[in-house]
């Protein structure tokens, strides 16, 4: 199979470096410094399984990679519609799309019946461009669940347990969403096919907004958010907030509030990947990962009260920065 990796940052290197070892074709689209290293030196990669330095082959153009049979959206929210016109010389009838991005995906209400059924999300859609770009069937969604930090270009560590979720966006299992959780799974990866994906998606959700805004107010890590005396508290209010609106619509979360704060700790000294992007200078996930969720709570008219002053605190604090830096 020809896998291509579209974006070769953190999590986008880490899947690269694993599909590589497993034996497949791996091809990775990728620009300026981090495409010269990665053609220079490959990929080094630092996980649970020690150190794996990978060679794949990497372009800018994907005209020149071709056709692809499975694609790996490996980008930020802010990135996407970019991204998504960019892989349009690779598809084929056949081609199966990946996104791995953050936060409530673009296609959240499409391929199922439903309330809102073919409704954009204004947040990270607003003019259902982005849902035009890429036809439906060629979508399989996935939920991430790896931790990992980019040390510099081409250069990962992920010292975390790898887990994968996927599922078909409209709730049906198939033979091609067991044939990539497979290919995952040969890759050293915890695979997981679902038959609900959104459930999975406000699992991830609950995780992200409890975690990512609050560690660019406070610099804190996943552990100090989840266990600290004077953050737990808004921590656990929010985290009230969304499953209250994931229960809304309809979705299981299968962890009780204790065990997910335990889990949350659990994840030791990790910096967040908002506040990595914070203190690179990057834009913040904030739509994709907060201001769609609370579009979804205003559908159903459910107040997230604690959620959207730590948006909009957060908010100021990225615009300042932005400020200071072009100041």
């Amino acid at each position: 199979m020809n896998i291509c990796i579209a974006g070769a940052g953190a999590i986008g290197c880490t899947l690269a470096a694993r599909l590589s070892k497993s034996g497949q074709t791996v091809n990775v689209l990728a620009r300026r410094e981090t495409l010269e290293t990665i053609q220079k030196k490959g990929i080094h990669l630092t996980d649970i399984d020690g150190e794996h330095n990978v060679k794949v082959n990497a372009s800018d153009s994907a005209k020149e990679l071709g056709p692809q049979d499975i694609i790996f959206i490996c980008t930020k929210a802010p990135a996407l519609p970019a991204m998504l016109k960019l892989i349009t010389p690779m598809l084929h009838e056949k081609t199966i799309v990946i996104p791995v991005v953050n936060g409530i995906p673009w296609w959240y209400f499409q391929g199922i019946e439903g309330r809102f059924s073919g409704n954009s999300i204004q947040a990270i859609d607003p003019d259902g461009s982005v849902s035009k770009l890429l036809p439906h069937n060629h979508l399989i969604g996935c939920v991430v669940f790896i931790t990992a930090s980019r040390n510099s270009p081409g250069v990962v560590t992920s010292t975390n347990p790898h887990l994968i979720v996927l599922g078909e966006i409209n709730h049906q299992m198939s033979e091609r969403l067991e044939k990539v959780r497979k290919v995952i799974e040969d890759a050293g990866i915890e695979a997981r096919a679902t038959d609900n994906i959104r459930d999975q998606i406000w699992t991830k959700v609950a995780a992200n907004i409890t975690s990512n805004p609050l560690s660019v107010v406070t610099k804190g890590t996943l552990e100090q958010l989840y266990t600290n005396d004077l953050l737990k508290p808004l921590v656990r209010r929010m985290l009230d907030e969304v499953l209250l609106i994931a229960a809304a619509y309809g979705a299981r979360i299968r962890f009780d509030p204790h065990t997910f704060m335990e889990l949350g700790a659990g994840m030791g000294a990790v910096k967040t990947s908002m506040l990595q992007d914070y203190e690179a200078g990057q834009p913040l996930e904030l739509d994709a990962i907060g201001y769609s969720v609370l579009e979804l709570a205003d559908k159903v008219n459910i107040p997230m009260i604690a959620t959207q002053n730590l948006l909009d605190l957060t908010q100021f604090i990225a615009a300042q920065s932005h400020v200071q830096q072009h100041s």
